[in-house]
């Protein structure tokens, strides 16, 4: 599905779930669980549907043997849940509008958590009575018909991203801050693509729907051998109670192991979490104030590099707060991961980059420890409801250069969705993912980069369809920036985009006062305009001759204005 494409999706189910919304009587607050809860039932027949023959292969070949096994069995060890027949979202579509739809809906909801015990009490149910609203005119019924529209070869991965659409929506709403659930899945694509995991548990401290597990789980599958299972376990807190829902319906419908909490991270910390966890990947909440400062200063999870506080004195009386959470953030994730092998990636605001007082302190700690990695900065109006700049922070505890930082500027490189929001194209999350791979001294993934967009111009060549307007010169172009930047396959510093930056020497982060702003430290292009000093001065003083002419002509019409204004009134 193309972008295009799904943007008209998610417009077209918005257009028809908000206008029936209207009907229902139900503020949006009130409409986005039973909503939220259609789309999962939605993508649950998706993928049941996948997973479906090879369950029956299996129940069958088993019947009647000494090693049957009932069908829902092997249904969640295959597909991760299993969907009763009177569960499916064609049985409740096709229903007579004499039936309860309401009741069958919340029927087919406790059907599922029956055998899915991840699942018990997370899906809506009696909120489903509320959707038809007093007057009775079938709105459920209408926003079966509407979700339809949802084609059955989408990928499951569009699932989250259909999540987060509507989320936002519901958050505008209301006059919240949409996106406070979702980090953009390119973005998550890219963060996941940099650790490079491979097994083991992941934590996610702010985990919204589940999407860093998602990715992660996806990732590798992928990348993994054939034949071998899926080796991971998340572990994700959520202070929403909604989100904590939303979050388990992620992780069942993409067969992923796991447990989420609903507690606050700050307060509360179910896992024991300090030094536990193999990958901890998470978009907290930026900027947050009022955190009483007695509940995190003598936890180790935060208080290992120092916790940040107020330089003043708090008045009499009044109970001393955290400044700003963000380097407790930022702590948790550096006391989290495995002390010899863990790795970490979380977004934050560019702000903290550059933070002073308590927070450069705690900062000068991290660098020197040798814990900080990488350190990427984002292009704005990557989120879908925010333009607040971000920067992805990465640590490593098995991190071989402990003695320097790699630096990405990434501002300049990104698709264009709509005027308002952009995101990293599949080949881009590449591109930039490489640069870490050249990095740590990977030079054949480089190689086979090269091969794989070679074998894409190979396959248009051969007559092979162009898929969403990615022709020859796309592939070539792809190919030219990769060779224009690493022409030996091997990592250099390019200016305007990556440095790896000394702590120690000169220019190095200590004499930028251990900012990890990498602005600070790639550059900017300059291009050579092939001008002399001289014939720049030349220019430089016809374009001001120029500015004082127009600004000769602009005060002229300003006061014939004036005039006209004054002959008008008189």
């Amino acid at each position: 599905m193309t972008n295009t494409e799904l943007k008209n999706l998610k417009d077209t189910l918005w257009q028809s779930a908000d206008t029936l919304r209207a009907d229902s009587g139900l503020k949006s607050s009130e409409y986005a669980t039973p909503i939220l809860g259609l789309i999962f039932l939605r993508f649950a027949e998706s993928k049941y549907k996948q997973y479906e023959p090879a369950i029956l292969e299996e129940y069958n070949k088993l019947k009647g043997s000494r090693m049957e096994r009932a069908i829902h069995e092997i249904a969640i060890e295959k597909c991760g849940f299993y969907l009763p027949d009177e569960a499916r979202y064609d049985f409740l579509l096709n229903l007579p509008e004499t039936e309860n739809i309401p009741e069958k809906v919340k029927q087919a909801m406790v059907d599922i958590e029956l055998y899915t015990k991840e699942l018990e009490d997370t899906l809506p149910k009696d909120e489903y009575y509320a959707v038809d609203g007093k007057d009775g005119k079938a709105v459920l019924k209408k926003l079966l018909k509407a979700f339809k529209d949802i084609p059955d070869n989408t990928s499951i991965d569009i699932f989250g991203d259909i999540y987060e659409y509507f989320l936002g929506k519901f958050a505008l709403a209301e006059g919240q801050g949409g996106g406070e659930f979702f980090t953009p899945s390119t973005v998550v694509r890219y963060m996941v693509e940099v650790l490079n995991p491979t097994e083991g548990e992941i934590f996610d401290p702010a985990c919204g729907s589940g999407g860093m597990f998602v990715q992660t789980a996806h990732y590798i599958a992928t990348h993994r051998d054939k034949g071998n299972e899926l080796n991971l376990r998340a572990y994700g807190v959520e202070k929403t109670g909604a989100t904590v829902k939303l979050a388990k319906m992620n992780l069942a419908l993409h067969n992923i192991r796991g447990t989420i909490t609903h507690t606050n991270s700050y307060y509360n910390d179910p896992y024991n979490c300090f030094g536990r966890f193999d990958y901890v990947m998470a978009n907290p909440p930026f900027n947050v104030d009022g955190i009483e400062l007695s509940d995190v200063k003598d936890q180790p999870r935060f208080n290992t590099y120092g916790v940040p506080q107020n330089k003043s004195k708090t008045k009499k009386n009044a109970s001393e707060t955290v400044p700003n959470g963000n380097y407790l953030w930022i702590n948790l994730f550096a006391t989290s991961i495995k002390e010899k092998t863990g790795k970490a990636a979380l977004v934050m605001a560019n702000s903290a980059s550059d933070a002073g007082n308590s927070e450069k302190d705690i900062r000068k700690k991290l660098i020197e420890s040798g814990v900080v990695s990488q350190m990427v900065t984002l292009p704005k109006n990557m989120f879908n409801t925010v333009t607040l700049p971000a920067t992805l922070w990465f640590f490593d505890a098995a991190h071989k250069n402990k003695d320097e930082i790699l630096f990405i500027d990434a501002r300049n490189i990104f698709t264009q969705v709509d005027r308002a929001h952009r995101k990293f194209s599949d080949e881009q999350i590449k591109n930039l993912a490489i640069i870490s791979r050249l990095y740590e001294g990977d030079s054949d993934a480089f190689v086979a980069l090269i091969d794989e967009y070679k074998n894409e111009i190979a396959h248009l060549e051969g007559g092979g369809e162009v898929d969403e307007n990615k022709d020859i010169a796309y592939w070539q172009a792809n190919i030219d920036w990769l060779l224009e930047h690493f022409p030996e396959g091997k990592y250099v510093d390019v200016t305007g985009l990556c440095k790896a930056a000394k702590i120690e020497g000169e220019d190095g982060i200590k004499d930028q006062d251990y900012s990890l702003n990498p602005g600070r430290y790639v550059g900017v292009v300059i291009e050579d305009d092939g001008m002399t000093v001289e014939e720049f001065k030349e220019e430089m003083l016809s374009l001001n001759n120029e500015l004082l002419s127009l600004n000769d002509e602009a005060h002229g019409l300003e006061k014939k204005i004036t005039d006209n204004l004054r002959e008008l009134v008189m």
